[in-house]
């Protein structure tokens, strides 16, 4: 699929030739320092999850423009070398994508990234694009994914159509690595429950408007989930499969700006073939149909106190349909934070947030992002992360001894 869009740009660049093409080239070089505060849960005689992990990170962005700008192709690959984690260390495409455009119309092709959502606290209707686990525990990052893409932009609304030709499978830690369960994960061993495997076209859709003071959003998906089912073989202990099974997604999302108030709501409903349900049933690992929810608020106070800052406060609540704590996480939690945009000449940002799992008092996490610039070309970044769990039945509770503190500093060029 890689070689295939490396094709197209290279053809659509010697359509071009001849013509004015501007060319443009960005990104960033990064390093960063991740210290856990607690040894690895995991550790055993010949298993020793790492108590420190450094890195180098690059990602640079090189933009072609032709056609005073009718054509866009833009490349943008990803590297990552991680001192500690072998799965960590990997490269990726981001994007290799060709961008044209009519009055009312929008192409693009290649391999890309989308988002779709609006709530802090997770992202429950964005599902074009894979989860990049090993980079960031929170789903915040994600692998670039092929893709052909029409949009059609109307008085009534812009629909969005997708076909998605290729999957990615997730990343996740490896057996050294932190933000692993107690069963190893072995990524090679992924099984399908698509004949065609990670050759299966998916095919997604999305209608997006703005109502007044409401941006609306309807989707449906219909593939390969991103998600696996972690699927357990009693023939192989302390091993798990991801196992991608065929969904269909419906997603909503909904985001008032009224004054200073957003208000955001995301729900999903979810299915799976009855076949699936009834083969998983006899493994012991019963799967089900189910609809999540992630909605709230977030309030600005705009200069208190005669400052330059901006203030936000973030409520959400999180619903998921399924009770088992041992397979998910946010089925009924609550989410509070706050924003604050420091106004100044560095561009000083600090975001933090506690969530509490309602049916356990004892399970919960903390994070604090802050971002600062040094100069002009240096972003400083801290980042924390505290999930807690003495609840062993909650599948929080395998993080439970991987908080962190990781130190950032990325030259951007």
């Amino acid at each position: 699929m890689i070689k295939k869009s490396l094709l197209t740009v290279s053809a659509l660049l010697l359509a071009q030739v001849g013509q004015a093409v501007e060319f443009e080239a960005s990104g960033y070089v990064g390093f960063e320092w991740r210290e856990y505060l607690e040894q690895g849960q995991f550790n055993t005689d010949s298993v020793t999850q790492a108590d420190r992990q450094y890195g180098v990170v690059l990602e640079p962005e090189l933009v072609w423009s032709l056609a005073e700008g009718e054509h866009t192709i833009v490349f943008k690959p990803f590297a990552r070398v991680d001192s500690a984690d072998p799965q960590r260390t990997h490269g990726d495409i981001r994007e290799l994508s060709w961008l044209t455009y009519g009055d009312d119309w929008e192409l693009i092709a290649g391999i890309s990234k989308v988002y779709w959502g609006v709530t802090e606290s997770q992202h429950l209707v964005d599902i074009v694009n894979q989860t990049d686990f090993v980079e960031s525990p929170d789903g915040e990052e994600k692998l670039g994914q092929p893709m052909v893409k029409l949009s059609l932009i109307r008085d009534w609304g812009t629909i969005d159509g997708f076909v998605l030709p290729g999957f990615r499978e997730r990343t996740f830690s490896g057996e050294d690595g932190r933000f692993r369960p107690a069963f190893v994960i072995e990524e090679e061993d992924a099984q399908y429950e698509a004949g065609e495997e990670d050759a299966h076209v998916d095919y997604a859709l999305r209608w997006s408007h703005t109502i007044e003071d409401y941006d609306v959003g309807l989707s449906w998906f219909n593939g390969t989930s991103r998600d696996p089912l972690l699927k357990y073989d009693p023939l192989m202990p302390m091993i798990l499969s991801p196992y991608y099974a065929q969904i269909n997604q419906f997603g909503v999302d909904v985001q008032a700006t009224i004054d200073s108030w957003l208000w955001k709501f995301e729900a999903i409903y979810r299915s799976y073939n009855d076949s699936l349900i009834d083969e998983f049933d006899q493994l012991g690992q019963p799967i089900e149909d189910y609809s999540a929810a992630t909605g709230g608020f977030e309030y600005t106070y705009y200069a208190p106190f005669d400052t330059s800052w901006d203030i936000g406060i973030l409520t959400e609540y999180q619903y998921d349909s399924r009770e088992d704590k041992r397979l998910v996480i946010a089925q009924n939690d609550v989410f509070m934070g706050s924003r604050i945009a420091f106004n100044d000449a560095a561009s000083s940002e600090i975001l933090f947030g506690f969530t509490q799992d309602l049916d356990s008092s004892g399970t919960q996490s903390v994070f604090m992002e802050l971002s600062t610039r040094l100069g002009s070309a240096v972003k400083f970044n801290i980042d924390v992360f505290l999930p807690m769990s003495t609840d062993s039945s909650n599948i929080s509770s395998q993080f439970k001894q991987d908080d962190y503190i990781q130190l950032g500093f990325n030259y951007y060029y």
